[in-house]
């Protein structure tokens, strides 16, 4: 086939359209990946040249001999669970009820994903000074409903420290998970509502028969996105605790940081990094594989 003839070919047009894209990608995603993996069977300090090959020592050293790996594993565990659980669920509260013909509902809508376009850190600074337990905001409330007895030292405390944390990353993250319900709410056809009505379901049923089978590709989506964002929860952590108190609120992506960022063993990060990549894939993919296998058996 002459050049000519072949850039009629479709499969041809669409190798050239996406050829940007996928240099893109390799460049800024798929090279730094497989560096990362590279790097996590050497031991690199971040200035020497030489890189040399340690095999698993690294390893061998997060799993055995490492006092934080597995508190930030136990901490990352308990985040990923709350992650799946509670804003998908706030998040589809919201949007069943901001889409409802109510007033101003594009208002509401517009304040509750706002702190979505919010920086996590600066998120992160507010938050902190609403839970400063001797001027914060909660402790003014507190004192002036004369709860006084409340009053807890929210992030100081290694008992609540992590549930504080997520109580910001909560406020922070559900208007996503509403924005993408609401957009799923849209394919929810009316004509089957009505048919339900008619028959005489009430909320709950036509919820049940209706409304959440048409939601469940959009659930798919909010959960795997909820997955992948709690495992690799950094930046909030970081600008309230730092992994703090008494390594309550350690994180496996802020271990990897504080490995490379703070002590220097690159090589360690790099392991944890890929530990945290090979947990989320054994997660997402099942659960993909899963959800299609589900969706073909109902066709």
């Amino acid at each position: 086939m002459s050049f000519r003839n072949r850039t009629h070919d479709p499969r041809f047009q669409a190798a050239i359209l996406l050829a940007p894209a996928m240099l893109i990608y390799a460049i800024f995603a798929l090279y730094p990946m497989l560096n990362v993996v590279v790097l996590s069977f050497q031991k690199w300090n971040g200035l020497d040249p030489q890189r040399p090959f340690v095999g698993l020592a690294n390893y061998q050293y997060i799993f055995t001999q490492d006092p934080v790996f597995w508190v930030a594993f136990r901490n990352t565990v308990i985040w990923t669970i709350m992650c799946v659980i509670f804003p998908p669920m706030v998040g589809l509260l919201l949007a069943l009820s901001l889409n409802q013909k109510l007033f101003a509902r594009n208002t509401f809508r517009a304040i509750f994903y706002l702190p979505v376009i919010i920086a996590p850190i600066a998120v992160a600074t507010m938050w902190k000074w609403m839970y400063d337990p001797f001027f914060g905001l909660f402790t003014e409330i507190l004192t002036s409903m004369g709860l006084q007895g409340w009053i807890q030292d929210w992030l100081g405390d290694k008992d609540i420290a992590l549930y504080s944390v997520f109580v910001a990353f909560l406020w922070q993250s559900v208007g996503f998970s509403m924005v993408l319900f609401l957009a799923g709410l849209q394919n929810v056809s009316q004509t089957l509502v009505e048919a339900a009505r008619i028959d005489g379901a009430g909320r709950w049923n036509i919820f049940r028969y209706v409304t959440l089978p048409a939601l469940r590709t959009t659930l798919t989506i909010v959960l795997v996105l909820s997955v992948i964002s709690s495992l690799k929860a950094f930046d909030i952590v970081y600008g309230l605790t730092g992994g703090g108190p008494a390594q309550s609120t350690q994180m496996l992506a802020l271990w990897a940081f504080t490995q490379a960022m703070q002590i220097f063993d690159f090589g360690r990060g790099a392991a944890i990094s890929v530990v945290l990549l090979l947990i989320t894939i054994a997660i997402v993919i099942p659960y993909l594989r899963w959800t299609q296998k589900h969706e073909e058996a109902e066709q």
